[in-house]
């Protein structure tokens, strides 16, 4: 296959994944709220996309995830959204730089590490169903452990008193319900989508042979 026609192809999927990252963010399927939080699928085409397309097209993935995740808290806010937002202000709080930097940068390393991490686990012999779980369950928990840090961190006390609860105790309730819900999802997901799609994918040059 020639190079102009390999990229044609990887940018026609990018705009695939992109579009379902959009469909989703509008439906109630990309962010499921619970409380002052939100459970969220918005991950899972962001691995899949750096798993088969590369890290440029996974972090360009999680740049949509990010922005979604943005325009969301804009447009239907809820009482910790000036934590994605710089143009929110909840209780007095208003979102700022920090708000994009919470909203953009889990998600475009969570494209970038997953073709890395997928990658790191095939050159140690891994299958490929095996390569892209292990990816898909450490990105995953990779992910909501910087939103989290991040929110602790430049908006640690605010985001406690709109909670109600100490980020702490945020931090770890995320981590036991649906941090781990979204970890598993991710985990059992995207390893049966990577096998679904394998001979397509070996036809069109973007999987290596097992």
């Amino acid at each position: 296959m020639n190079k102009s026609r390999k990229r044609i192809q990887k940018l026609t999927l990018a705009a695939f994944f992109v579009a379902i990252e959009i469909l989703m963010a509008v439906t109630p399927i990309g962010f499921i709220p619970v409380g002052a939080i939100n459970i969220t699928t918005m991950h899972l085409p962001v691995i899949l996309s750096g798993i088969i397309l590369g890290p440029v097209y996974g972090a360009l993935t999680g740049f949509v995830f990010g922005f979604c995740s943005m325009m969301k808290a804009t447009l239907a806010p809820g009482i910790t959204s000036f934590c994605f937002s710089p143009f929110i202000t909840v209780g007095g709080v208003s979102g700022n730089f920090a708000s994009i930097l919470i909203a953009f940068v889990p998600r475009i390393l969570l494209g970038f590490l997953s073709f890395h991490i997928y990658l790191a686990m095939r050159r140690a012999k891994a299958g490929r169903v095996v390569s892209s779980a292990v990816s898909a369950a450490l990105n995953t928990l990779i992910h909501t452990l910087l939103v989290m840090g991040l929110i602790w961190l430049f908006f640690g006390q605010a985001y406690a008193a709109a909670a109600g609860i100490s980020v702490g105790a945020v931090i770890i309730a995320v981590l036991t319900s649906n941090g781990i819900l979204e970890i598993i999802v991710a985990a059992i997901v995207i390893p049966a989508l990577v096998r679904a799609l394998k001979p397509q994918m070996e036809r069109m040059g973007f999987y290596d042979k097992d």
